[in-house]
């Protein structure tokens, strides 16, 4: 597109400026023809009075009649003109004869221009041109007594005062018509300048490319994007972010209107940019970015960029599970080894009492771990071994209630796993950090059907008051961390997800730390009566437990020669 010579800004300038010259010019001009001919009105009225203030004195009759013998019309004409600054007073007989005039020369000769009508009894008024030159004037009969017409009295002003008198006027209305363009051309100025800072210096063209390129960007691309102006007011948001945040009328609206996570809510009120910003918004994980928008040192305000991380967020949690499993798997083997090697060394030595008391030893100390006659899930049994490795390492006693019962296998591993594993490990964090001793938690596991019913407590300080409403919010955290507070968000999250939910069952006191529960809907197997079966087929236990281990030892485990012992030790099992 070829752009014009001029700017659109300076184009509405000269045209503004030349609408406001051509309506001053215009309204000079009408004013001065409407004064002019007010002006010229003025004047012949004033002559006529001066003419009939003359013709009205009744000596004035009989003085003409007597055709002025005694000087006494002269002598009334030149008081008349001197007093009123005329240009002449000349009256005359009834046949027009001058009886009086400026220039005594023309006394006694018939006037310059037609007095008939003056003379038929009208009063007459115009501009005319005499001997005098050109001239408002004014005629009016001379009656005598008996109301005779006997001559006429005719005044009149010049015309180079009507011209002065004009001029002045048309100087004053010409001032303000000045006047009147300067403040149309200030106002002009003011006005291109607003518009140019309103519109950034762009030109028409360049904002119809920018509003196609908005529109195709918004709507184009895989991302969310919520704008805000230098006020906070929202100015933009596509139809990636109303999904994504949940947001169904938001433009118009301050930030602090709109139902935001709290991170998202920080990155678009503080300075500078925010990179990677990970939160929960209703059933999804974003990952989002805030950016400051500028242009010539003004700020513009700032545009936030989200991103569907929920899919990714499961994955990487699948991923954490297996790393978490092979890691149990692995100590069990190295444990287990020891355990084996100590076993033999006594057999080959001949300390068989020894042996048995060894092996009497290893069976009572099995307790930390679950035991398969109350969860038979692999999955489970596996995850909890993985926990409960990790707790030894920090010095905490993980063990599972007596109560805990899930005859049955796992539908919803991931889901499980984030919600058990947010809550475990939440609690171990508690639990280590608090001042009981020894610290513990403590896991109850409960199938109802299809339902899995979760219970976790621990031996921490508990959660704060303050805390105990927000607990389940996005950012919340009891450390001061920002980078923490999403476990527990994504947690109830997941939960949600299968219809269930997390509650905060008692925020601790002087017995124990915090007891969180967890329902989790439909993510276990029923039997064909749809209630929960209490004989699994045990070759199918098997063949899962064998599963998991050959898909986590092969995608996980670094050595393959471990990876064959780990495999081969699951089959001997």
């Amino acid at each position: 597109m070829s752009r014009p010579r001029l700017s659109f800004i300076a184009q509405m300038l000269l045209l503004q400026l030349a609408l406001v010259v051509v309506v001053a010019g215009f309204g000079f001009a009408l004013i001065s023809r409407l004064l002019d001919g007010q002006l010229t009105n003025q004047y012949e009225e004033r002559a006529l009075s001066v003419a009939r203030s003359v013709a009205s004195d009744p000596t004035l009759a009989a003085a003409v009649v007597a055709d002025d013998a005694e000087g006494t019309v002269r002598a009334r004409a030149e008081a008349a003109r001197r007093a009123t600054r005329a240009l002449f007073v000349v009256i005359t007989d009834e046949k027009g004869m001058r009886l009086a005039h400026p220039n005594p020369d023309l006394i006694g000769r018939r006037v310059s221009t037609d007095p008939s009508a003056a003379l038929a009894g009208q009063e007459v008024s115009n501009l005319e041109v005499g001997t005098l030159g050109i001239s408002a004037r004014g005629k009016v009969p001379v009656r005598a007594a008996d109301g005779t017409v006997v001559g006429e009295v005719s005044v009149g002003f010049d015309a180079d005062d009507l011209r002065r008198h004009g001029l002045e006027v048309m100087r004053i209305v010409g001032l303000y018509s000045a006047g009147a363009c300067l403040l149309g051309i200030i106002g002009s100025l003011l006005l291109a300048r607003r518009l140019r800072r309103q519109t950034l210096g762009l030109e028409p063209h360049e904002l119809a490319e920018l509003m196609q390129e908005h529109e195709a960007v918004l709507h184009g691309v895989g991302e969310g994007v919520l704008a805000v102006d230098g006020t906070g007011m929202v100015t933009v948001c596509n139809g990636e972010a109303r999904r994504l945040l949940g947001l169904d009328d938001a433009l118009g609206n301050r930030v602090e209107a709109l139902e935001l996570p709290a991170r998202l809510r920080k990155a678009l009120s503080v300075q500078g940019s925010c990179d990677n910003i990970v939160a929960v918004a209703g059933d999804r994980v974003v990952v989002a970015s805030a950016r400051e928008v500028r242009r010539e040192r003004r700020d513009l305000g700032r545009v936030l960029t989200v991103r569907d991380r929920t899919d990714l967020d499961k994955l990487t949690r699948e991923l954490d599970s297996v790393r978490g499993l092979t890691h149990a798997l692995r100590a069990q083997r190295h444990e287990f080894a020891n355990r084996l090697h100590t076993l033999s060394g006594l057999i080959q030595l001949g300390h068989h009492d020894e042996a048995v008391q060894y092996l009497q030893a290893l069976t009572a100390g099995a307790g930390t771990d679950p035991q398969p006659d109350a969860v038979r899930d692999p999955f489970l049994r596996s995850f909890m071994a993985a926990k409960a490795a990790v707790a030894r390492e920090h010095g905490v006693r993980l063990v599972i209630g007596e109560t805990s019962w899930v005859p049955t296998t796992v539908l919803a591993p991931t889901e499980v796993t984030t919600v058990l594993g947010n809550l475990v490990d939440n609690a171990l964090e508690a639990a280590r950090t608090g001042l009981r001793m020894p610290p513990s938690v403590e896991v109850d596991l409960l199938a109802d059907g299809a339902d899995l019913h979760i219970f976790v407590v621990d031996s921490g300080a508990g959660v704060a008051p303050e805390l105990r409403t927000l607990i389940f919010r996005d950012g919340v955290s009891t450390h001061r961390d920002e980078e923490r507070g999403l476990g527990l968000a994504i947690a109830a999250q997941a939960a949600r997800r299968t219809g269930g939910g997390i509650q905060l069952a008692d925020p601790g006191g002087a017995a124990h730390g915090a007891v969180f529960t967890a329902q989790l809907r439909n993510v276990l197997t029923v039997g064909p009566d749809g209630h929960t079966t209490d004989d699994p087929d045990p070759d199918a236990e098997v063949d899962v437990a064998m599963d998991v281990a050959v898909e986590v030892t092969v995608e996980v485990a670094v050595d393959v020669d471990v990876a064959v012992d780990v495999v081969t030790e699951g089959v001997r099992r």
